[in-house]
């Protein structure tokens, strides 16, 4: 079966309410294991005409680089934020990426008049709509997936420069059998999630002294 094609049907819900500049927003990293939940804020020009945007898990890494890229050039407005580790222990993960959110949201400009989210229901005064899959239906919550997933696999990237041996670049911190064996034979780094069951097991388990700085 192909892959399903994003359209502005939804956006078109919100602009038949008059608000027209609506902003797509979407996270990467929330299931991961280290490093920061990203969540990225895009506002399409309202012209309703057709871009090659795709969820970005539909892509290889060069085609969400290049698309991506694209978002940056014609987007009327969008944000980059990231929630660490230590926010996601405050908050909790759904706490955390909202928090992220919200920054993301709070630095467009201008400001978005309605949100759409793939089935992230934000705290906001603004119109939201929150379908499942909107990543893949449509091409603002789209564009947001590709920002959100290259600037995080930048950020994973400059982490396992930081923290060798664990190859945050390869596995981008989800629990890959390599990950796991890792963190088996380096301990817990400073950038893993430690309210997470893998991690907070390990670090239960850990006697010898192991954990990293």
């Amino acid at each position: 079966m192909p892959p399903v094609t994003p359209d502005w049907s939804f956006e078109r819900e919100h602009w038949r309410r008059g608000y027209f500049r609506v902003a797509g927003v979407d996270e990467a990293g929330r299931g991961a294991w280290a490093g920061p939940v990203t969540v990225a804020a895009v506002i399409l020009p309202g012209s309703a005409q057709e871009y090659p945007f795709r969820d970005s898990k539909q892509l290889t890494a060069a085609g969400r680089e290049a698309l991506a890229a694209e978002v940056r050039r014609v987007a009327v407005a969008w944000a980059v934020e990231h929630a660490w580790p230590e926010e996601i222990e405050r908050l909790n993960i759904l706490g955390a990426t909202h928090a992220a959110a919200a920054r993301a949201l709070a630095r467009l400009d201008p400001a978005p008049q309605a949100l759409l989210t793939d089935y992230l229901r934000l705290r906001t005064p603004l119109p939201l709509l929150a379908p499942p899959k909107a990543d893949a239906l449509s091409y603002s919550v789209a564009a947001a997936s590709l920002l959100a997933k290259t600037e995080r696999d930048r950020v994973m990237a400059d982490l396992d420069a930081a923290h060798p041996g664990y190859g945050f670049a390869a596995h981008k911190g989800y629990g890959a059998p390599g990950h796991r064996a890792a963190l088996e034979r380096l301990g817990v780094s400073a950038v893993h999630r430690r309210g997470y069951a893998p991690i907070a097991r390990l670090l239960r388990e850990d006697r010898e002294g192991r954990l990293l700085p």
